[in-house]
């Protein structure tokens, strides 16, 4: 036992200047354990400097560290990623590294992200990168929008594969994009030639630079009147971006992803910058390794995940381990919906069998049995959860004590989302708004689907605001959050939400534009007619629906469309205005993606008066 040191009036070990090394989200149990120290002497001694904590909640880093600069020693929070690494190598795992030599090493494709500024061209471009990929044995296009898919290509004779990463391209989904980049070998960065650099273009130079990722440059919208690509390529050369025509290292291609101009020619240069800057090998003999990129709960088949295998070859019948979710491999489609028995490296699939979401950017692997997923599945969930409450826990002092007893600044929140990135993203861009020392944001809950009942139970219990991003409240869920008063706020662009949550940490929310509902209808049935396309039968449930109104289509909770409008109402034959709940009409949406089944929302803004 090392000589006693007193601190805050109460007697505790003089470290001598001892390393220890503690977990981030650690608890002061987990420190008195480590020096063989009483946990309450710990929280007596904080207690006599200022600062209240219990023996079993996770404390923060600084805490961590003053407390052990007062005991002298030195304090070292282990990182979530070398504490991930120490727990695959107590089970005998790694996670990055190829196994076996250089003769058991083969070429893969490479993967690709696309980065670009909002309205640029980066999900046309990648559509009509799709679409023109879109064989004569997949005729119907696309059925599974899984978050990543393949296409070929055409390299001088040589067919190549290039797999792109479909995500998402708004500034507040930063910390996707900076994770989405390390499973990234190439960067395309979009920019428009009748706009120039912009924010987020700069952003994403950013990323890929951190990344050490090869960077092409798709210079988008050359068909447009005042298109300049001179003016662009002069503009990334401040940013160290320079052509090769300039007497650069950086390739980039004119093209325009509306008319489908030279894209064949970016998919080349794509292909030409793996073989020139990267080795692209890896091991698929072995136990397949890899990475979430997206995830979401399915109401019909359970939680699935877009993964991305990085090396070795993922089967069927695998046992998996995804982040804090384990399970065993049911069943994987590709991006056409077709079943799949085994995906290789660069491989994009989307498995079925987890016990739950992972996050996107969680590492998988494939492990030895069910039990040892369990186990390092377990291990990450509890230590997840401890690093979030000590991220998220406000410290409360001596001093500031009476004023939080006697005023309630909390706001609470509960965080639903369409898919794991989406909710993930919101609460990283939420966790750093800057807010005064009066008030706190607590996010007590996040998942994946649509809004439950439980939610609301929760919720109502804690005075907490749901924020829904991209989904809507299921079954009794809505009853119960209008007789509770519960809030539930839907959103479809993460700023609104951002924007919302900070001007209400400030005091200064002035709604503008309320959204009111006036009507719900269900498809009940779908006929095609040659002349005006596809009319949707519907049942009118509650309320009214109108011409040209706008409505909101869900199917399972998740929102399929948002913003579309009904171009044609008819009541049996006759042309209508509107149409009242209990009857049936056939309705022209604008949306063409339509099921049986899927509930249609009609609704209006409507302007509110802001509050003096």
């Amino acid at each position: 036992m090392q000589a006693p040191n007193v601190i805050g009036g109460v007697r505790l070990p003089d470290g001598r200047g001892e390393a220890i090394r503690l977990a981030r989200g650690a608890s002061l149990s987990d420190f008195a354990e480590k020096i063989g120290a009483d946990a309450a002497a710990l929280v007596q001694a904080l207690f006599n400097l200022g600062e209240m904590v219990t023996a079993t909640a996770s404390v923060s880093d600084e805490t961590l560290m003053l407390l052990g600069d007062e005991m002298n020693y030195k304090v070292q929070v282990v990182s979530p990623e070398d504490e991930d690494r120490e727990l695959l190598q107590s089970f005998d795992l790694q996670f990055g590294e190829d196994e076996g030599g250089e003769d058991d090493l083969a070429k893969r494709p490479p993967v690709v992200t696309v980065m670009g500024h909002v309205d640029h061209g980066k999900t046309r471009l990648l559509d009509t990168i799709r679409k023109a990929n879109v064989g004569s044995g997949e005729a119907g296009g696309i059925t599974q929008g899984i978050g990543a898919y393949q296409v070929k290509v055409d390299v001088e004779g040589d067919e190549r594969t290039i797999t792109f990463l479909d995500t998402p391209g708004h500034e507040a989904f930063t910390a996707m994009r900076a994770r989405g980049a390390k499973s990234t070998d190439i960067a395309v960065l979009v920019v428009a030639a009748d706009d120039g650099v912009m924010p987020q273009t700069v952003e994403a130079i950013n990323h890929a630079k951190a990344a050490d990722v090869p960077i092409v440059v798709a210079v988008n919208k050359i068909d447009k009147p005042g298109a300049s690509p001179d003016k662009i390529r002069g503009q990334l050369t401040e940013y160290g971006l320079v052509p090769e025509e300039y007497g650069g290292d950086t390739i980039f291609v004119d093209i325009s992803a509306k008319m489908g101009t030279n894209i064949d020619d970016l998919l080349a240069s794509i292909c030409l910058t793996a073989d020139a800057e990267l080795d692209l090998v890896a091991n698929p003999e072995m136990d397949a390794q890899g990475v979430a990129i997206e995830a979401h709960l399915d109401r019909g088949r359970g939680p699935v995940a877009t993964v991305i295998v990085q090396r070795g070859t993922l089967r069927v019948g695998d046992s998996i381990v995804a982040g804090d979710a384990y399970g065993r491999v049911r069943r994987m489609v590709d991006e056409y919906g077709r079943d799949v028995e085994e995906a290789g490296p660069s491989r994009p699939v989307q498995v079925q069998g987890l016990n739950g979401v992972p996050g996107a950017g969680d590492n998988l692997l494939v492990v030895e049995d069910d039990r040892i997923a369990r186990q390092i599945a377990n291990q990450r969930n509890a230590r997840r959860r401890n690093a979030m409450a000590a991220r998220s826990r406000k410290r409360v002092s001596l001093e500031d004590l009476d004023a939080v007893l006697k005023e309630h600044s909390n706001l609470n929140l509960i965080l639903k989302g369409d898919n794991a990135g989406s909710v993930e993203a919101l609460e990283e861009a939420l966790l750093k708004i800057e807010m005064d020392d009066e008030v706190q944001l607590n996010i007590i809950d996040r998942g994946v689907g649509a809004v439950t009942q439980t939610n609301v139970s929760l919720a109502a219990a804690s005075d907490a605001v749901i924020i829904a991003f991209n989904v809507r409240a299921e079954g009794k869920a809505t009853e119960e959050a209008n007789a509770e008063g519960v809030d539930v706020r839907y959103y479809t662009v993460i700023y609104r939400a951002i924007e919302e949550v900070e001007a209400a940490l400030k005091g200064m929310l002035k709604p503008i534009y309320e959204e009111r509902v006036i009507g719900h209808a269900e498809i009940r049935a779908l006929f095609k007619a040659s002349s005006i396309g596809l009319i949707a039968g519907c049942m009118v449930e509650d309320g009214k629906v109108r011409r040209n109104a706008t409505v909101r289509i869900t199917r399972d909770g998740n929102v399929v469309a948002e913003n579309a409008k009904i171009e044609s109402l008819r009541r049996e034959k006759d042309d209508v205005t509107e149409v009242t709940a209990g009857y049936e009409c056939g309705m022209v949406l604008s949306y063409p993606d339509i099921s049986v089944d899927d509930k249609i929302e009609v609704y209006e803004m409507v302007e509110v008066p802001r509050e003096s």
